[in-house]
């Protein structure tokens, strides 16, 4: 895959958390690493709006039509509103070849997070393009590891005005990261653990059109696979897609826990806990750019975060009843690759909290149940509560 037996071609794709996405974040920039040899280069540069609509619409799997719509094979910016990587890969392969009529071998994806642990492993990026330096004068000189997530997901939207120019500036810097991590600079072991520390948050991505390396590939979380060999028997999944069209998830702090329940039969029952705070300041409406907030247009209050919650559970097992707040609310459900699938609608004042409960019976498996969730602007470890057990009085 590094080009041992001739140039290889992957399109990069780096995911907008300010965005929020089953997978991540809205596509930002795109670009395409080729490896020859080992050696990487950046070569193109676009961005998911310059990918434009695809007319047709690029046929999509009908369980995940119907949970996700068509957009998934409509726009780029929506190719990974469902948390299947090799689904949305696919899709994005596609999409560029129709665009610019070049194949990839390839998908990779990474969010700013990710980009930062790179960051820390090279030392500080300069930013030397005149190009990015006339954008801004509001904007820093040297990217760091500290800086570089606040630069790309909040700052980028408050001192460069224009959509266009925010998209230009967020493809020039991954540029010259890439550039500085094509040069060898850095120190080696600490990309390796700044890599290994993305992959396992999820927020390093991989997907191979050649399958046998896919095989190999489908074997580990780095996938992002929803079935198959990498998913364990007792996986439950939480996965996050912005309903606000907007960049306010910078904004939203969640936590996600397992809570197991007692029941009388030979099942067992467990509750996914999700609690969404919106941490905008009171003014958002006013204090925040239009860009960030929405604006209103898609029908959700300037300041306000609408969220689409989506949880997954094992395989064989139900989704049995949702809560927000303590209070029975309707879901919808769904099934994924024989995994059930449950969604409720979440929007958030600043400042309001709210906790989402689904509850899932008929759970089987005799392992320990594990947890993905969609990497946001916050650590996974904060997010990542772990698995509350269950307080059984005996004979009850």
């Amino acid at each position: 895959m590094l080009g041992a037996q001739g140039p290889r071609n992957y399109l990069l794709m780096i995911q907008n958390n300010a965005e929020v996405r089953a997978s991540g974040g809205i596509p930002g920039a795109l670009a395409v690493l080729t490896l020859d040899q080992g050696k990487l280069s950046l070569g193109a540069q676009s961005s998911a709006g310059d990918v434009g609509v695809m007319q047709p619409t690029l046929p999509v799997d009908g369980e995940q039509q119907q949970i996700y719509s068509a957009r998934l094979g409509k726009y780029m910016q929506d190719i990974n509103l469902t948390p299947d990587f090799p689904t949305t890969a696919r899709t994005a392969q596609a999409m560029w070849e129709r665009k610019t009529g070049q194949q990839v071998d390839g998908v990779i994806s990474m969010d700013p997070v990710a980009l930062g642990y790179i960051l820390e492993a090279t030392g500080p990026v300069k930013v030397s393009s005149p190009e990015l330096l006339a954008l801004s004068s509001e904007m820093p000189r040297e990217l760091t590891g500290k800086n570089v997530v606040q630069t790309l997901l909040s700052d980028v939207y408050s001192k460069i005005e224009q959509p266009k120019l925010q998209d230009a500036y967020f493809a020039g810097v991954a540029q010259e990261i890439f550039a500085a991590l094509s040069t060898g600079k850095g120190d080696a072991k600490a990309l390796v653990e700044g890599m290994t520390r993305g992959t396992a948050e999820g927020r390093v991505l991989l997907w191979s059109d050649k399958t046998d390396e896919q095989s190999i590939i489908a074997k580990y979380p780095l996938s992002g696979s929803i079935a198959g060999p990498s998913v364990s028997p007792a996986q439950f999944g939480v996965y996050f897609n912005d309903g606000t069209g907007a960049k306010m998830d910078y904004y939203v702090k969640r936590t996600v826990q397992l809570v197991e329940e007692c029941t009388s039969d030979e099942y067992g029952q467990i509750k996914v806990r999700i609690t969404s705070t919106n941490t905008a300041p009171a003014d958002a409406a006013n204090s925040l750019p239009e860009y960030v907030t929405g604006g209103g247009v898609f029908g959700v209050p300037p300041g306000s975060v609408q969220t689409n919650v989506i949880a997954y559970g094992p395989v064989q097992a139900n989704v049995e009843t949702a809560t927000v707040d303590g209070k029975k609310t309707d879901f919808a459900a769904h099934r994924h690759d024989n995994r059930p699938v449950g969604a409720v609608t979440v929007t958030l004042a600043p400042g309001q909290s709210s906790t989402v409960e689904l509850t899932f019976g008929k759970i089987v498996q005799h392992t320990e149940p594990n947890l993905v969730v969609t990497p946001t602007v916050q650590p996974v470890k904060d997010v990542v509560l772990g698995t509350k057990p269950a307080e059984c009085v005996p004979g009850k």
